[in-house]
């Protein structure tokens, strides 16, 4: 016993000079320690956890802050009372059947400033088919003498239209809403006073009355003739994001036509904020992107982003190409009706060529029914091509 009490009271000695000798004696106060130790711990954490404010995001870890905007979810604005109205009736419209018709018929909807001079050859391309189309005719300056039985008495009441702005839009609607009336037509074509038919009419039925998806140009043209005519003014409605330009020369389907019709919202915002002479020396048209934005907005996959019909711009001014007389042929418009392609141009500095394919029903099809713009004296010359070629 006494052998193992010595040998507990050497150890516990041998421990304790040990310790002494090994571990020095800690000075200073112990609280300095301890808050050195909590700020380490903290910068580490706001390095591997950055906070959310952007200042002392930026300040603890801006690589961490990067990551982490990355990975938050894109706040989710609230719409307007006005937009939640317009939203819940837009989405029932499109969310609604049409209405089938056991006759379906085609409105040919005419936007003139007096005369038809294609008259004659718009009556040679309805004989026979009476009971498939309907004609509509807005005048803006002088009711014109009608020269074929199926023009006269369609002419719809008019108003004043100016080039470039909202009143161009008017027209449209005004067409459109007389042609609704008719609960037999199911395709909305609207033609200039100096467009012509490029194929014969069953042709022209079929790939209409056989689709379920609007012909509206709509494309993304970041230069100063596209997204350089958007005003912030149009927000929150309107964002540059869906801001798209196309062609006026439409055919839509009755889904469509009825929602145009509607919108209320939408149209104020390009009456107000898109027209000539806006801020800061910038031109809008509203005809050039009020519906091309609409329905990236709403329908994107209901329309094909592209007119059906043709236009050219090659000469690169402010009007498309002129084709006079001396220009008309058979080839000319077996040409134009063979086109697959659509192809837009940005007006920005790199020019940019945008190449859609034409799909029909999922087929790829040729893009175009008619085509503008023709001089009046070409007439003889389409009236002698219709006549001797019915296969166009």
């Amino acid at each position: 016993m006494k052998t193992a009490r010595t040998w507990r009271l050497d150890m516990k000695e041998f421990f304790m000079f040990s310790g002494s000798r090994h571990r020095p004696h800690v000075k200073g106060p112990k609280w300095i320690v301890v808050l050195v130790c909590m700020v380490s711990i903290f910068l580490i954490a706001a390095y591997t956890y950055p906070p959310r404010s952007s200042a002392a995001c930026n300040l603890f870890s801006p690589s961490g802050c990067y990551v982490l905007k990355k990975l938050q979810p894109i706040p989710v604005r609230e719409l307007t009372d006005a937009e939640r109205a317009a939203e819940v009736v837009i989405k029932e419209i499109l969310r609604t059947p049409t209405v089938q018709s056991k006759k379906p018929k085609i409105a040919f909807m005419f936007m003139t400033p007096g005369p038809l001079p294609f008259e004659k050859l718009w009556d040679l391309f309805f004989q026979g088919h009476e009971d498939r189309f309907t004609v509509y005719v807005h005048a803006s300056k002088e009711a014109p003498a009608h020269v074929s039985r199926y023009f006269i008495g369609r002419n719809i009441r008019s108003e004043k239209v100016e080039w470039g702005r909202i009143s161009m839009v008017d027209a449209e609607r005004r067409l459109v809403s007389n042609a609704l009336r008719d609960p037999d037509n199911q395709q909305f074509v609207l033609l200039s006073d100096s467009c012509v038919p490029i194929h014969n009419f069953d042709y022209v039925y079929n790939h209409l009355i056989f689709t379920n998806v609007s012909f509206i140009d709509s494309f993304e043209d970041p230069g100063p003739h596209g997204g350089g005519r958007y005003s912030e003014n149009m927000l929150p409605e309107v964002e540059k994001k869906n801001f798209r330009k196309g062609s006026q020369w439409f055919t839509m389907k009755r889904q469509h036509a009825i929602l145009i019709t509607a919108d209320s919202l939408y149209y104020n915002k390009f009456r107000d904020y898109c027209r000539p002479g806006m801020e800061e020396g910038r031109n809008c048209y509203s005809d050039e992107h009020y519906l091309p934005t609409l329905f990236k907005m709403f329908d994107t996959n209901g329309i094909t982003s592209y007119s059906v019909t043709y236009t050219d711009w090659s000469e690169m001014k402010w009007h498309p190409r002129l084709f006079r007389a001396k220009d008309v042929s058979f080839d000319l418009l077996k040409t134009m009706g063979s086109i697959q392609d659509s192809i837009h141009i940005t007006s920005d500095e790199k020019r940019t060529v945008l190449t859609r394919p034409c799909m029909w029903n999922g087929m790829k099809r040729p893009c175009y029914l008619f085509a503008r713009k023709f001089d009046p004296d070409s007439l003889d010359s389409l009236l002698q091509i219709f006549s001797n070629h019915t296969t166009i």
